[in-house]
C-alpha cells in the first residue's frame, strides 16, 4: 500500500510563509484562501520568550471527519491516503467544513480578486469556475502526484511530482512521501525523530507530522 504523509521540522521552520505563497502560485487560489498556512505561535515570559512557527493546512486524516458527513459523497478518500473532493458534485453545503478539527476548508461564492472586482491577466487566465461554491482545500498537489505514477517519479524526490509547499520550502523543513515505505524520507525521519500530530487524539489518523527533537 501507499500512504502519501508530510512530515514539518519545527526548528527548521522560519515562518518566511514560502510554502504559503508556492501554494497559492501553484492552486491559484483567491485572496482571503490559503491551503497552508503557518501558525505563529509565542510562549514564554520576556525576556525569556520563544517563538514556533506551525505550517498547518488539510492533513488528509486515514480517518477523515470531513467524509463522513458529506451527504453527497464528494469527499472521498483514495488508497493513497489524498483525501479529495469531487466538485462536480459538491453542493457547497459546509458540512465538512464544520467537521474539519483543522479548519482546513474554503468556500468561495463569488469571484474574488486581488485588486478589489477586476481580475488581473494572470488571475483571469488561471480562474477556475469549478472551485466556486464548492468546498476547497490543499490536495497535496495531487495533479502533480497523479503525473508522478504515469511518469515514473518519486513524490518527495523528484520535485516535479511533489507539492509545491515542499519544493518551496527554503530551509528543508517540509518533507513528503510514502509512510508505508520503510525507506521513503518521511518514514526514516518519523523513526529518528520524536514527533506528533495535531489532534490525534480524535482518532482522525492525520497525515503531517511534526519533528520536535531527536530520539
Amino acid at each position: 500500500m501507499t500512504r502519501f504523509v508530510m512530515v514539518i521540522d519545527l526548528r527548521r521552520c522560519i515562518g518566511c510563509q514560502a510554502c504559503t505563497a508556492g501554494c497559492r502560485h501553484a492552486n491559484a487560489t483567491p485572496p482571503g484562501v490559503q491551503w497552508r498556512r503557518v501558525l505563529d505561535l509565542e510562549a514564554g515570559t520576556y525576556p525569556e520568550t520563544r517563538r514556533t512557527f506551525v505550517p498547518v493546512g488539510c492533513m488528509h486524516c486515514g480517518e477523515p471527519p470531513c467524509m463522513e458527513v458529506c451527504p453527497t459523497t464528494a469527499t472521498r478518500k483514495r488508497d493513497d491516503g489524498l483525501v479529495t473532493i469531487d466538485y462536480d458534485i459538491c453542493i457547497g453545503c459546509g458540512y465538512c467544513a464544520v467537521a474539519c478539527p483543522y479548519q482546513a476548508r474554503y468556500i468561495t461564492r463569488r469571484p474574488r480578486y486581488a485588486y478589489g472586482e477586476a481580475a488581473t491577466e494572470s488571475e483571469a487566465a488561471r480562474a477556475d469556475p469549478a472551485m466556486l461554491a464548492v468546498a476547497t482545500k490543499c490536495t497535496f498537489c495531487i495533479g502533480r502526484l497523479d503525473a508522478a505514477r504515469e511518469t515514473g517519479l518519486t513524490p518527495g524526490v523528484d520535485p516535479e511530482g511533489t507539492p509545491a509547499c515542499v519544493n518551496s520550502c527554503v530551509t528543508g523543513a517540509l518533507q513528503f512521501g510514502d509512510r508505508d515505505d520503510p525507506e521513503s524520507n518521511v518514514s526514516r525521519l518519523i523513526r529518528e525523530h520524536k514527533t506528533f500530530r495535531m489532534h490525534e487524539e480524535l482518532g482522525t489518523d492525520p497525515g503531517i507530522y511534526y519533528i520536535w527533537d531527536s530520539q
